[in-house]
């Protein structure tokens, strides 16, 4: 295994990718790395502003020979999505993260990676340091806490870039050209509940289901990997029908945007129905191997017994939250009719935490189609409304429509098929990106997302492919060399 990283081409960029990896920046924790953006800025001699929330925006002049193109905006987010794998100690604000070479690949040990969007942020600076890149007038736009709300490119202010093209370098497969994305919404749901103490002669268990794939709750979608939350209410609405299983508490998922690798789940059951219980528990995850399939590499059902002296959940309103959860819209809600490959509406049960006295339930709905989006919503709403939870909705965001006549794309795929002999993909993505938020108060930019091949973002498997950095680099080069006249 190889830890170094600093020595691949091209170095400047690795170099920078490398220094992110050691500064702790996950979403609502980027002060250190707004500072080491801002530290390059000021170096470089280059007008550097920090604005009230904390994006940091670049400027740099053109090279001599290149003033008359278009001012362009390159933007990347400073943020990245803490997720570890079960049993790994590590503290996102304050462990760096530790990347390594395996084969054509460049992943992290145990944790994300951080190349969503640590790639892009590397890719800038490397541009602001250089003297050599040939390029028009620039702006850097680097953004905060995409990852949990885009709160970064919501309070941007209204007019505050130059560019007149904007080149998003948050896309994750190289080689496609994205035009478009969807907008999402988060949905809410809180179950309040009373409490009673175990009865004599029931002993306790902790229930740890692991071992999803999980991923990006846009991009992997419609890989159908499972959600251990809604696995994990299945089985526990199973226990209780059959062994009349208390359930203490049930929490699983950490972030509204990737899909649930793991839940877990206090339980207690009458001593009994011992034996029935652990044969049962290995043929629910017998069960969970079938219906996942090639997913299911890894998946188990763990359990173990502990002593617990908590009250458990009110039997009546724990079946009730159970039953919404399994009823709650999940995954590929709906494809694009000409284009089935594309997925158009989904939805992603992310989180799942029980307090002391209620069940917090966090969703997310993204769409192409505001409407249906809008739709998608309602329908967790009402599931949740019927069973009795409070919801609310939060975090709305807009899509981004897609221009398939913009100046820009028409470039950029010019010069793709010159460069590699054969055409980019013109692509419109089912995840958020703040193409559109920006959009909406810079109504003249014509937009572009683009980036390398990363694979499983927002989970511990995250790793992004080497080749396609460098040739991502290139690409980026020479479309900077190729910006349209002012």
């Amino acid at each position: 295994m190889k830890t170094a990283i600093s020595d691949l081409e091209p170095q400047k960029l690795w170099e920078n990718f490398e220094s992110i990896c050691n500064i702790p920046h996950p979403s609502k924790h980027e002060e250190k790395i707004i500072e080491f953006v801002k530290s390059i800025g000021e170096s470089s001699g280059l007008e550097t502003t920090v604005d009230k929330v904390g994006n940091v925006i670049i400027r740099k002049p053109a090279t001599t020979g290149y003033e008359a193109l278009k001012v362009t905006t390159l933007q990347s987010h400073l943020d990245m999505v803490p997720q570890k794998n079960s049993g790994i100690d590590h503290d996102f604000t304050k462990d760096p993260i530790k990347p390594y070479i395996d084969g054509e690949w460049i992943t992290a040990e145990n944790t994300t990676l951080g190349a969503d969007n640590g790639i892009g942020v590397a890719t800038i600076l490397s541009i602001l340091q250089s003297n050599e890149i040939e390029h028009g007038p620039l702006e850097a736009l680097f953004t905060i806490d995409e990852e949990t709300g885009m709160t970064g490119a919501f309070n941007l202010e209204p007019g505050i870039l130059n560019g007149e093209i904007l080149l998003n370098l948050d896309s994750e497969d190289e080689g496609e050209l994205y035009i478009g994305c969807a907008g999402g919404v988060s949905t809410h749901a809180a179950f309040h509940f009373e409490t009673a103490d175990l009865h004599d002669g029931y002993n306790c268990y902790q229930l740890h289901l692991c071992g999803f794939k999980g991923g990006h709750s846009g991009v992997d979608i419609h890989l159908e990997r499972g959600n251990s939350n809604i696995e994990m209410a299945r089985i526990l609405f199973e226990l209780i029908n059959k062994f009349d299983a208390e359930v203490i508490s049930f929490n699983g998922g950490d972030l509204r945007n990737a899909i649930p690798r793991e839940a877990k789940s206090l339980i207690a059951i009458p001593e009994s129905h011992e034996k029935e219980f652990i044969n049962e528990i290995m043929l629910l995850e017998q069960r969970l191997k079938n219906e996942l399939a090639v997913n299911a590499k890894g998946i188990n059902l763990k359990f173990k017994q502990i002593d617990c002296e908590k009250p458990a959940i009110a039997k009546l309103i724990i079946k009730t939250v159970l039953r919404a959860i399994i009823s709650c819209p999940n995954g590929v809600l709906r494809r694009n009719i000409e284009i089935p490959e594309v997925v158009e509406l989904s939805s992603n049960l992310g989180i799942i935490n029980t307090f002391d006295d209620k069940i917090e339930i966090h969703t997310l709905q993204r769409g192409s189609i505001d409407t249906l989006r809008e739709l998608a919503a309602e329908q967790v709403r009402h599931v949740f409304e019927l069973a009795g939870a409070q919801v609310s909705h939060s975090g709305e965001y807009p899509g981004w429509s897609p221009n398939p006549h913009s100046p820009i794309l028409e470039k950029m795929k010019n010069i793709y098929l010159n460069m590699y002999g054969e055409e980019a993909k013109v692509r419109v993505i089912h995840a958020g990106l703040e193409c559109g938020i920006i959009h909406a108060g810079h109504q003249k930019m014509d937009m572009i997302s683009f980036g390398p091949t990363i694979r499983f973002p927002h989970s511990p498997d995250e790793k992004v492919h080497i080749a396609s950095v460098r040739k991502f680099w290139d690409y980026t080069l020479e479309v900077l060399k190729n910006i349209p006249n002012q």
